[in-house]
């Protein structure tokens, strides 16, 4: 095992998270840049690139980008279908309004309790609706054991891949995932960029606050790290974290100084006392293939297990053409579902956090 040092975002002479979250002024330059649809100048500014001679190549799958490109796409609008990811029962292609698009944002306002929010959602769409048919496919899904108090809002942390996915949600039409999402196979330009600065998913007050409480006290273990943002936000709200990362994948920027750069199942065989049993886990956007998740979660003997992933069987978490808590009530019987609630998704995407708690410990009351 190795430990992967200092922040760093490659192409920029230095990389300071913390003095990145506290630049007001700076903030204030990237919204106007993104206010402008223009995704380049906001990750350069953003991230101290240059905003002329930017080469750098995203990877991610199938897809390789650099950031004109994505600039590109994005003034290419809705050509070839590059935002068509709603059709009506007779798949005519539908869009929602801007005010659809801002409500879905707001559902992952720190302002508000996000039940509720997504209960308003629901009530002012109109029958039929394209709304209301996200409105539908949220709250169906949402799910809170009825032992768990979920948080009220506080002061939140600055979350800056939330000021970025908003921008995204109005550039590229999208106004939330509905029952048609687990068919949408493309995505778009942007997501890579976003996946190399960022993670693959964003998170939402709420799901920190989630972690933080069901992890009170202990270690939660960010098995499948990444680059760390997670982690980062955790730590910041509190939670002690461990990022734990094989290395295989290359991000642009690194948010955290400390990861593990380690095997996951061979971390908690070998350098967790009781294979993790007094820690949480946490994975976020687990890889389909190469037995990843079934093997962390074999080696894994703890109480508690969190998962950011897909909600539906569109196979790009976890496993294949089904969801991880299908997964758990047929693998692992003995862990219970306590928590399934909505994360801010990406165009074209349905995800959420999962939390898993075996039942023969009582849950303490999120506060």
């Amino acid at each position: 095992m190795s430990i992967r040092k200092s922040p760093s975002t490659i192409g920029a002479s230095t990389f300071d998270p913390e003095a990145l979250l506290s630049n007001a002024d700076l903030h204030t330059k990237t919204r106007e840049a993104l206010s402008n649809n223009d995704l380049r100048l906001a990750i350069t500014t953003t991230f101290g690139l240059s905003v002329t001679n930017d080469k750098y190549t995203y990877h991610a799958g199938a897809a390789s980008v650099n950031l004109g490109d994505v600039q590109g796409a994005i003034r290419a609008g809705g050509v070839n279908g590059l935002c068509d990811w709603y059709r009506d029962p007779e798949g005519v292609v539908q869009y929602p309004s801007p005010g659809d698009v801002a409500a879905y944002i707001a559902l992952f306002d720190p302002s508000k309790v996000a039940g509720n929010a997504l209960k308003g959602f629901k009530a002012n769409a109109k029958k039929g609706s394209l709304r209301a048919g996200i409105a539908e496919c949220l709250t169906s899904k949402r799910f809170v054991d009825s032992s768990v108090v979920v948080p009220r809002s506080k002061k939140s942390q600055p979350n800056v891949y939330a000021d970025f996915w908003t921008w995204s949600c109005f550039s590229l039409k999208w106004a939330g995932p509905d029952t048609n999402s687990v068919n949408v196979k493309m995505s778009h330009h942007v997501l890579p960029v976003f996946m190399h600065h960022f993670g693959c998913v964003c998170p939402s007050y709420e799901s920190l606050e989630i972690i933080k409480a069901v992890s009170a006290g202990k270690l939660v273990l960010d098995i499948g790290s990444g680059n760390g943002y997670w982690t980062y936000m955790l730590r910041r709200h509190g939670c002690e974290v461990k990022a734990v990362d094989n290395g295989q994948s290359t991000w642009r920027t690194i948010w955290i100084e400390d990861t593990v750069v380690a095997d996951g199942v061979r971390f908690l065989k070998k350098s967790r006392p009781g294979q993790g049993k007094g820690d949480v886990l946490l994975l976020v956007y687990p890889v389909v293939g190469l037995e990843f998740t079934t093997g962390v979660l074999d080696a894994y003997k703890g109480d508690v297990v969190c998962v950011a992933g897909t909600q539906n069987e569109n196979g790009y978490t976890g496993f294949k053409d089904e969801t991880i808590d299908q997964w758990m009530e047929r693998e692992r019987p003995e862990f219970k579902k306590i928590v399934q609630v909505p994360l801010p998704s990406f165009a074209g995407k349905d995800d959420a956090l999962f939390v898993f708690r075996r039942q023969s410990e009582a849950l303490p009351a999120l506060e």
